[in-house]
């Protein structure tokens, strides 16, 4: 049973972005009653209805992004044609194969439909259903920060002015009176408000970059990856087979027509259903073949911080992956090394072992022991 969307307000994420809402429209609501009264004139109202309409756009899709979800593979999924299982990855968590441009969210505890990312804002992935959603959110929020970051700091200049404004002034400036409360709360809404215009605008223009092109900002990875991986072995260049044009690719995300199912997606001249997948399927045999074994000589925790290591716990990733708990004699299969770090993959007799993080000193480069053998060319099974 998949958990209601309501649950999804159980999470810093979701309480924290009304929060910001709610601040910011109090503070500008309270202010701008003082610097442009909006009974005054028609262009007065027309500024406040403007942010107003802003600020309920930005809660309206804020609110659908994160009730419609992302999509979800159907568990139990295969697609019609049984030879096609060859291209595709199976989940061992889901019971069925990952559609094409699906990925497993560990957090969700599904496989997403056009998986972008999961968003702790939201509480839930950006995908196939919601999107549309989370980009006209984004919008939104950005333009009625920038708005209010404005209008915040011109209020703030003249209530702490307002002594001057008051003895040296034209009278004809408005007079905007705060409390220290008050003031404290305003200054929070404009840090708020710019932070917001920088990081998430940054985030709008990825967003916006990726649907022109029709790719997730997982895909992005796997193409920039897949050039590398051409390249070095003479291979023609890869064609991402989603690109059928800007404004197609942008109708697709953000028009009104039907976008399908999640499933199925329109390919460009030339290029099959599978291309994408074929091509994760053959940088995780590559990834595999270059992994390096180690040899557990010391326990480690799991611990986010491990203090008993100091020079590892200055150094952690900054990635909210999992770290790998160990005991003396594991093997860990590495893929991935950061300073002081190593990413792999605990080697089990049966299935895929536990993955994560762990400290690169607990461990040793050893050769495979004879009674821990593994064939490393098998089929690449799930994330």
């Amino acid at each position: 049973m998949r958990s209601s969307p309501f649950r999804r307000f159980l999470h810093w994420g979701p309480i924290s972005v009304l929060c910001i809402i709610k601040l910011i429209t109090w503070a500008m609501v309270h202010l701008i009653g003082m610097w442009w009264p909006p009974h005054e004139s028609i262009a007065a109202a027309l500024h406040a209805a403007i942010f107003l309409g802003l600020a309920s756009a930005t809660l309206y899709f804020f609110l659908q992004s994160l009730l419609e979800g992302p999509g979800f593979v159907p568990f139990g999924w295969k697609p019609e044609n049984e030879e096609d299982t060859a291209y595709l990855q199976f989940c061992t968590v889901c019971n069925s194969y990952k559609a094409p441009r699906s990925h497993h969210c560990r957090k969700c505890g599904y496989c997403v439909k056009k998986m972008d990312h999961h968003c702790p804002w939201i509480n839930c992935c950006v995908g196939h259903a919601n999107h549309g959603y989370f980009t006209i959110f984004l919008t939104f929020a950005v333009l009625g920060c920038f708005h209010a970051s404005i209008v915040l700091s011109i209020c703030v200049y003249h209530a702490i002015n307002r002594v001057w404004y008051v003895h040296n002034g034209t009278g004809t400036e408005p007079m905007i009176y705060l409390t220290l409360t008050t003031l404290l709360l305003t200054l929070l809404a404009v840090g708020m408000a710019v932070g917001v215009v920088l990081a998430v605008g940054a985030l709008l223009y990825l967003q916006v970059r990726g649907i022109l092109r029709n790719r997730t900002t997982i895909e992005e990875w796997i193409v920039e990856k897949a050039c590398g991986r051409r390249e070095e072995r003479g291979l023609p260049p890869f064609a991402f087979p989603y690109d059928v044009g800007w404004r197609r690719n942008l109708a697709l995300v953000l028009g009104a027509a039907p976008r399908g199912d999640g499933l199925a997606w329109p390919l460009r001249a030339g290029c099959g259903p599978f291309d994408l997948t074929a091509e994760q399927l053959a940088q995780k045999r590559d990834k595999r073949l270059r992994a390096r074994t180690y040899v557990v000589r010391e326990a480690y925790s799991g611990r986010w911080l491990p203090l008993s290591r100091p020079c590892a716990a200055l150094h952690a990733p900054c990635t909210d992956e999992p770290r790998l708990p160990l005991s003396p004699g594991d093997l860990v299969r590495a893929t991935r090394q950061r300073r002081q770090w190593l990413f792999g993959e605990k080697v089990v007799s049966e299935g895929r072992g536990p993955r994560g993080w762990f400290p690169s000193d607990v461990a040793t480069p050893a050769d495979l022991r004879p009674d821990q053998t593994f064939d490393l060319t098998d089929k690449v099974k799930p994330d």
